[in-house]
């Protein structure tokens, strides 16, 4: 929890915009964070990798290059969703609302989890670059503008509750957008990281590394005595001596805390198996 608390002000470090409703323009904008941090938060100093990606496919190169995709793909390949742990702010917002006291349903989502995959690929990918507006030739940012709860938490709330102005725009889009963000927040509450596991297509992307990453979990089944204690720490029902590094995985560390024989660690793809 505490680097996650440490990497959420490392992204938005400019606390007292969240006060004044300013949203920081400066050149580390050009640059993107591996979270799904939004680039509408005051507090923000880079720009979310969904959102560039989006934009970029939309058209907009002014402002983004394929740099977002290297970027991407370069952070998959080095720690998969061992970022979905620890780096993520909208995985830190979660983590805190499943603290809340209340009942607990902790589902496998054997087949809903694949819908992230296809929103990554619909909202993020093909519609903003299939479906452009007939003057300005450009798509829009599907996933930012329709679903993302990132950018209405962090970035919408905040700025319409210390702008006037800006809350005089506020229509059926936003109430919309409002009413999945709350749908999202509850569901965190009662499932862990119900969003990431679901519905986050950066989750989906990074999954895509997460057998291959440089960064693994690595079981030894040698000192491995079969307790089951690993299986019971997972919130995500995952069993990590029989999936190890499944794409579902986010590297929490729960399952390496709870053993009690070592039989499971971190590893780097140079370290003997």
């Amino acid at each position: 929890m505490f680097s996650q608390i440490a990497f959420f002000l490392l992204q938005n470090p400019l606390l007292k915009n969240f006060f004044t409703g300013d949203i920081y323009r400066g050149r580390l904008k050009m640059l993107c964070t591996p979270g799904l941090n939004c680039y509408s938060c005051p507090a923000a100093v880079t720009s979310c990798p969904v959102g560039a990606m989006q934009l970029f496919l939309a058209g907009a190169k002014h402002s983004v290059s394929l740099f977002v995709t290297g970027f991407l793909v370069t952070s998959g390949v080095a720690f998969g969703r061992l970022i979905c742990g620890f780096v993520c702010p909208m995985g830190l917002l979660q983590d805190l609302l499943y603290k809340i006291k209340a009942p607990k349903f902790k589902a496998r989502f054997r087949y809903i989890q694949y819908i992230k995959y296809l929103i990554l690929a619909l909202f993020v990918m093909i519609l903003p670059f299939a479906v452009r507006n007939e003057l300005s030739g450009l798509g829009s940012p599907w996933f930012c503008k329709y679903i993302c709860p990132a950018g209405t938490v962090f970035g919408a709330l905040p700025l319409f509750a210390a702008n006037s102005f800006l809350r005089g725009f506020a229509g059926v889009q936003f109430a919309f957008k409002l009413m999945v963000a709350s749908a999202v927040l509850s569901a965190a509450i009662l499932n862990y990281r119900f969003f990431c596991r679901v519905l986050c297509p950066l989750g989906a992307f990074y999954s895509l590394f997460n057998r291959t990453a440089f960064i693994k979990i690595r079981f030894n089944c040698e000192k491995c005595v079969s307790c089951g204690d690993c299986s019971k720490a997972c919130h995500l029902k995952i069993e990590p001596p029989l999936e190890l590094n499944s794409p579902e995985c986010m590297r929490c560390g729960n399952c390496i805390r709870a053993c009690g024989s070592s039989a499971l660690s971190y590893k780097s793809e140079r370290a003997k198996s």
